[in-house]
């Protein structure tokens, strides 16, 4: 059952809510490319086929390179991702695993030394809502398409 149709109301909540998300990281200054990895490293983590497919295809859209989409998942190991990019995903990965307070204290120093304050708060809120949609993605077993 796709729950997104099944009960529209808090669906259409939720895609406010991204709008809202979406607004506070353009006016916090935060690249869409660097918004983008975090949907990405987020889904990829939640193992969310159909919104790996929608921000693949968004991260491309807005210029991102084929090359680092393909060594996101092992971002800590390459130097292709900038610092400020490299910060937003460690806070991406410690909102998604929220249990792992070290990780969050790790990914919250090396934030506060990349990212304004409003960038941290806009990067939260970009995982937490790229993690609701995967859930209800995942959980609704959207499907990919093939073109």
């Amino acid at each position: 059952m796709y729950i997104d149709r099944q009960t529209p109301e808090p669906f259409r909540a939720l895609r406010e809510t991204a709008k809202a998300v979406r607004e506070a990281a353009a006016a916090a200054g935060l690249d869409r490319l660097l918004v983008e990895l975090v949907n990405l490293r987020v889904s990829q983590l939640n193992r969310c086929a159909y919104c790996l497919d929608v921000h693949t295809e968004a991260a491309l859209k807005a210029g991102e390179s084929p090359r680092r989409l393909g060594v996101l998942a092992a971002w800590r190991d390459t130097g292709l991702f900038s610092p400020a990019e490299r910060a937003a995903l460690a806070l991406a990965e410690a909102v998604t695993s929220p249990a792992d307070e070290e990780a969050q204290e790790e990914a919250y120093s090396a934030a506060r030394g990349a990212l304004t304050e409003d960038q941290i708060s806009a990067v939260i809120w970009t995982a937490i809502a790229i993690n609701a949609f995967n859930r209800v993605s995942v959980l609704s077993k959207h499907p990919v398409r093939p073109d």
